[in-house]
């Protein structure tokens, strides 16, 4: 299905939903940047807000962007916070932010829809301030060679979301081509995948002189 429709049709039960990687990543999100503070976050593919939340509380002030209006309608429900900004973009193309104004990009099982990385990382380095962090948790391609995918029931149908596989070092050489630098990894696995492949790769990213 259509990546923008999928989700606008999945915004409705996406909290609800079991979900795994989805519960996973917001755990992993918070323990790899609580106690710290960013005067500015840049949130991409914001979902529902189940990162958002806790962006807001560790960051001066955070522009979250989703190109799903379903989804952007249940996080400002969901997100009352003063210093949160909501908008839909899509990250495909030039993102509506100035130059070197974030000091932390989030980046949240988004990737995986995006075809073209090297556009993303241009963005990032372009937005990011000297020094700043580029967070990225994606299903993990070991689970995509096996066929996994973003999916969710609606009716008796399940709903396959469209989605292009994005190897290790898809991620490491277009960020390097980019000017970023690798200062963290790691694959994670959920209580229940015990034996099994990793759930999620995560990456952060730093922007330096070169």
């Amino acid at each position: 299905m259509n990546i923008q429709n999928a989700y606008n049709q999945w915004s409705d039960i996406y909290d609800t939903d079991s979900n795994l990687t989805r519960d996973l990543d917001a755990r992993i999100t918070r323990e790899l940047i609580t106690e710290q503070h960013f005067d500015s976050i840049l949130e991409l593919g914001c979902g529902t807000g189940k990162n958002t939340v806790f962006l807001a509380q560790i960051g001066g002030w955070v522009h979250a962007m989703d190109f799903s209006q379903g989804m952007i309608q249940k996080a400002k429900q969901k997100v009352k916070a003063k210093n949160v900004r909501f908008e839909m973009a899509d990250l495909t193309g030039r993102w509506p932010c100035d130059d070197s104004v974030h000091d932390l990009i989030s980046c949240n099982l988004v990737l995986e829809h995006i075809k073209d990385l090297s556009h993303i990382f241009t963005e990032a380095a372009r937005t990011l301030r000297l020094n700043g962090k580029f967070l990225i948790n994606e299903l993990h391609p070991f689970k995509q060679y096996t066929g996994s995918k973003a999916r969710f029931e609606s009716g008796i149908a399940t709903i396959e979301v469209d989605a292009f596989v994005h190897h290790v070092s898809d991620f490491t050489k277009t960020a390097s081509a980019n000017g970023l630098d690798l200062v963290k990894f790691n694959e994670y696995w959920h209580e229940e995948d015990a034996g099994k492949l990793p759930r999620l790769v995560s990456f952060v990213f730093e922007k330096r002189i070169h």
